[in-house]
């Protein structure tokens, strides 16, 4: 599992219920989500994350709804595509008196329910219809609950003392609960009714809401619900009309998206897949101060992470690098400038993650601003050369090349702790993560014989980072006119480069090393981890053609995707979270090393394996990781029980994939668009590429496939960029 520190000792997040076989339907807006059953209710389960959150606190723990005092039958539930609501058809079941009468014939009501999530709100309408042949009386309850629990809480954490809760009815229609907070932060829920209730009661930490309704036939009658999340001294939202607010989501979503590049292709699972992955990042991203953030993943990381952030913008840039400014910005508000051992914090480096939960601003769990991740301030820094690169936006790049000279000075001076020439981890303290590469789980990094790797530990991965991170901040000094600092740079690179290969290839195993640890001691297991060096083109071509090489044997591809271990090592296990799984993401960056090396071919058949993974989803939507079994015929990837959907790094992998097989580069200096033997999996026929900027100006391409090649069309050109296809 994905380990956070805690008071004591880590925390993850328990094995106990599964959120694959939970029917959960999730809403997200903002700081602010919500996770429904099918009905569209919330039930308490200990460490389950239904209900209704906000900044990682429980504003709603309960909601259920009943008819005659039955829970209603489902028809169908679904998150809209563009995932703003969650609609829902609901009927009454058969129904009978204590005689064994039928009193209530099934199918006599239907009852729409829609909701979503706007402004720290969730909006809900039920629209009930009646088809019985003459007037009816129909009984209708609400019950809901508040317990401003801690995300952390639900996650397994036992906190010595809590503050308490108050429940009262503040008028006919609403209901107000208000927590005695220990933080000092006041925090409350406004649950309000439309039409008022016949009876409303509230007590301790619950509520109900009862509705009597005699309708005709034929007749509808709506009911609207609205829960307020209230934090602070914020005065609470006065428009609570679910129509009004419906019409202002629903233009928000259509504003932002106007503009925005799209894609479209012959293959409609293809294209339901890029519909769900684009209305996922959507969902994700979080306005803050610097800019738009896409938050890590619902419902344990729906916050900003650095790595997760980072590596989300790097996959988009192609396609979308107003991501990466965002994301760039607020890194930059949040680097480091000061020493704190609990938090693991030095100067210059980036977050890893931020939290303003409860727990979290008492300092009962270290993730108010938490440091400890070792690749995000290299990526940091890669992402801000490459960001250069595609935009051209000397602004921006200025702005931040103070935060870029910080980051490569802590790479230097904290991140290479023995001046051996790798940058390697090590918490400060015991509450602190063990792993702090993108593998943070205790037991992702060992030996060959299964012990675990000691600290300091020199993750190989992490050193392909600095590279990269070296080699496009030469380029950025150059640009920049600090001709001194890019030389020192391009040296700095091809030092560590020659020492890399020295250290970390294991011809045995024919890959690289996991990692270094404490001793120098080389972890000799074949891991995806030397599969994401391909992108950062540290590796020698001979050496990148045979990780190519091991990546696709059966050992490692899944058919569905390319496993984290190698299953002949000791510590594989199909079913975890780090040592045999799949991770889209860590597909994606392989894919595009494998179009860095020319490996046209493996990137194919990566790509069509994942699509083909995510047309088997629900919502056709990709987890953050799925099991690393092996793909047989008539049966669909196995889903790994707590992991989080959507998941902001899963959901673009779909996209860099499509970069990966395209051959996509944008040299925006040169204003031109190149595409290297460019490539479409063989479900794809054709595809359209739309608003895609180059520099200033924007292009529409449509790609067709010819057996193994790819014809290109430009459909339309707003500038001056040019394209150009190297076949």
């Amino acid at each position: 599992m994905k380990r956070d520190a805690g008071h004591a000792a880590p925390l993850f997040v328990p094995g106990v219920v599964s959120l694959a076989a939970s029917s959960r339907r999730t809403l997200k807006h903002g700081a602010t989500f919500a996770m429904f059953d099918e009905f569209g209710d919330v039930f308490e389960v200990e460490h389950s994350p239904a209900g209704l959150f906000h900044h990682d606190t429980r504003f709603l723990s309960r909601l259920h709804f009943t008819l005659e005092g039955h829970r209603p039958m489902v028809l169908s539930s679904t998150v809209q595509p563009d995932n703003v609501m969650l609609d829902g058809d609901l009927t009454n079941p058969d129904l009978f008196d204590a005689e064994g009468h039928l009193v209530l014939a099934k199918d006599t009501f239907h009852i729409a329910r829609a909701k979503f999530l706007w402004e720290a709100a969730c909006y809900e309408l039920f629209t009930v219809a009646s088809y019985s042949d003459s007037s009816r009386q129909l009984h209708l309850a609400i019950d809901f609950a508040a317990d401003f629990a801690d995300l952390f809480e639900v996650r397994g954490y036992r906190r010595s003392r809590r503050g308490t809760v108050r429940a009262r009815v503040e008028a006919p229609s609403e209901v107000r609960f208000d927590y005695e907070s220990l933080d000092g932060l006041p925090r409350a829920t406004r649950i309000s009714f439309a039409p008022r209730p016949a009876r409303l009661v509230a007590d301790g930490t619950e509520g109900r809401a009862e509705f009597d309704l005699r309708l005709a036939s034929r007749e509808r009658r709506p009911i609207a619900l609205t829960v307020q999340c209230l934090e602070g001294e914020a005065p609470p939202a006065t428009e609570r009309r679910f129509f009004v607010m419906k019409r202002v989501a629903r233009r928000s979503l259509l504003a932002a998206r106007e503009d925005a590049p799209a894609i479209e292709t012959s293959n409609a699972a293809v294209n339901s897949v890029l519909e769900r992955s684009s209305a996922d990042l959507a969902m994700l991203m979080t306005r803050t101060p610097e800019g738009p953030y896409p938050c890590a993943g619902v419902p344990w990381f729906s916050t900003p992470f650095g790595r997760d952030g980072l590596l989300t913008a790097l996959e988009m840039l192609w396609i979308e690098p107003a991501i990466a400014r965002g994301v760039l910005r607020y890194l930059a508000a949040h680097q480091a400038d000061r020493e704190d051992e609990g938090a693991d914090m030095e100067p210059g480096k980036i977050l890893h993650e931020l939290r303003e939960c409860e727990l979290a601003r008492l300092g009962e769990v270290p993730f108010g601003r938490y440091y400890g991740s070792i690749d995000s301030t290299p990526l940091f820094v890669a992402l801000a050369g490459l960001y250069w690169e595609r935009t051209r936006d000397k602004e921006m790049v200025q702005a931040l090349w103070p935060n870029v000279l910080a980051a490569l000075d802590w790479i230097e001076r904290w991140g290479d702790r023995d001046g051996d020439g790798f940058v390697e981890y090590d918490r400060r303290r015991s509450s602190g993560l063990r792993n702090q590469g993108w593998k943070d789980s205790d037991d992702a990094v060992f030996h060959a014989d299964g012990s675990l790797a000691s600290g300091p530990i020199a993750l190989c991965e992490v050193q392909g980072y600095v590279y990269l991170a070296y080699r496009v901040a030469a380029r950025l000094a150059a640009d920049m006119d600090d001709v001194r600092r890019s030389a020192g740079l391009t040296l700095k690179a091809e030092t560590l480069r020659r020492k890399f290969e020295e250290t970390y290839w294991d011809d045995e195993i024919g890959t690289y090393a996991l990692a270094l640890d404490g001793d120098k001691r080389p972890c000799a297991v074949r891991t995806s981890n030397a599969g994401q060096l391909l992108f950062t083109g540290i590796c020698a071509p001979e050496r990148a053609a045979r990780v190519v090489e091991g990546l696709f044997d059966p050992d490692f591809f899944t058919g569905w995707g390319i496993r984290t271990v190698n299953r002949r090592e000791r510590r594989y296990n199909p079913a975890s979270y780090h040592n045999g799984s799949v991770w889209p993401h860590d597909n994606a960056l392989i894919g595009l090393g494998l179009a860095r090396h020319g490996h046209c071919s493996e990137a194919l058949s990566l790509t069509s394996a994942l699509f083909d993974a995510a047309s088997h989803m629900h919502l056709r939507r990709l987890p953050e990781l799925f099991c690393g079994f092996e793909r047989k015929r008539g049966k669909a990837p196995t889903l790994y029980p707590v992991a989080c959907a959507p998941q902001a790094w899963a959901a673009v992998a779909p996209y860099a994939l499509l970069q990966a097989c395209l051959g996509i580069e944008v040299d925006c200096a040169a204003a031109k668009l190149k595409l290297r033997k460019p490539r479409l999996p063989h479900a794809i026929d054709w595809m359209t590429v739309k608003r895609l900027s180059v520099g200033g100006a924007k292009v529409d391409l449509l790609l067709r496939r010819h057996d193994s090649s790819v014809a290109v069309n430009l459909l339309a050109r707003n500038g001056g960029a040019e394209v150009e296809v190297m076949l």
